[in-house]
């Protein structure tokens, strides 16, 4: 594969940033003519107090790197320099995802408050994106970002949709960040690469753009009501899903970190439910062992998916697509479990949890 402009050759980790698989990333566009009349006035005072956090910028010098990037990483036992650059790659087509969506919400509408939060959120997942990519350039493997905006495709979303998948993404992706850099605090030994001493600070960023998110929703309360509780349901399941399936297949990874994936992704589906509670009307029920029963279910189907489409033939083919029903039947399975109810005044105040 080329760059059509530069006739350049695509390395493969853009080619793989440039797939929309099922748990990869990806890109989204939007009915920007909506947004532009989305109302914050119901919480001005708390609109006014967010953006002016987003103006001070406290990250703005923390992205920055130092000599303990200069470390040879030749080294490096292939398996985990696999696995830490589809880590990377993926976190990065994540990070750039945002920073491409918010940055054309900004050109797109013309509401003052929409235009400058947005571009506030770009300026910030922009620094993200290049300060991974920045890293693996280090294994000579960078994803080409430009080619990366033309090539991929983009997914249609209705802006409610937006609102929901951007704000648990941001939030998962903080209670993501911190529960890795404290896991690292407690055991130092394992941290094989610097770029976890900077997930402290770049957390803050990403629980920021979840108290955006959750300040639109609240001044709108259109979107937490009637049939969206039901879309509120589908995505909290969709991206904990996603996100407990594409770990576990990252078993041995988190193992170089330390880390039990059963448990890390129990603290921080968990702490990402919790978090929602102080937005959404309903949650999940993280405390009924059906619910973590099913996504066992579905990482394993998920497994034995894999192993089908690799045997082929028509077997394998007939075999892989049975394991998809069963795991939309999963999924159906949890949606259908009782969430838990919540009620919160309009104003409340959104903290962190950590």
């Amino acid at each position: 594969m080329y760059d059509t402009a530069t006739r350049a050759p695509v390395n493969e980790q853009t080619k793989a940033a440039q797939q929309d698989a099922a748990l990869n990333p990806r890109f989204y566009t939007t009915d920007f003519a909506e947004m532009d009349r989305l109302d914050v006035s119901r919480l001005r005072a708390q609109w006014d107090e967010l953006v002016a956090e987003f103006r001070r910028d406290p990250n703005k010098d923390h992205f920055k790197r130092n000599a303990d990037f200069d470390a040879d990483f030749a080294g490096w036992d292939p398996k985990l320099r696999e696995q830490f650059i589809d880590f990377l790659v993926s976190s990065v087509t994540a990070e750039f995802s945002g920073c491409i969506l918010y940055a054309e919400i900004k050109k797109r509408v013309k509401n003052p408050d929409v235009r400058e939060l947005f571009g506030l959120m770009s300026r910030d997942e922009g620094r993200h994106a290049g300060f991974m990519n920045h890293t693996l350039n280090d294994f000579n493997v960078a994803v080409d970002l430009s080619f990366l905006t033309k090539a991929k495709k983009y997914t249609y979303f209705q802006p409610k949709f937006i609102y929901y998948a951007t704000y648990l993404s941001e939030k998962i992706g903080y209670a993501r960040y911190i529960t890795i850099y404290r896991n690292f605090e407690k055991q130092p030994d394992k941290r094989f690469h610097p770029i976890f001493k900077w997930f402290e600070n770049w957390c803050n960023d990403e629980f920021r753009h979840g108290e955006a998110f959750a300040v639109l929703m609240r001044a709108n309360p259109q979107f937490l009501e009637g049939k969206n509780r039901l879309w509120i349901r589908f995505f909290l399941l969709a991206v904990f899903a996603t996100m407990y399936v594409r770990d576990h297949l990252r078993r041995p990874f988190f193992a170089q970190m330390g880390i039990d994936v059963d448990d890390f992704d129990r603290r921080v589906i968990k702490l990402t439910n919790e978090i929602s509670r102080q937005v959404f009307p309903v949650t999940m029920d993280t405390d009924n062992p059906r619910f973590w029963e099913l996504l066992q279910e579905m990482y394993e189907n998920t497994i034995a998916i894999h192993a089908a489409e690799k045997a082929g033939g028509l077997g394998g083919t007939l075999k892989a697509k049975a394991l998809m029903l069963a795991n939309g039947f999963a999924f159906v399975k949890l949606f259908f479990m009782r969430p838990v109810e919540m009620a919160l005044p309009a104003d409340v105040r959104l903290q962190p949890v950590w």
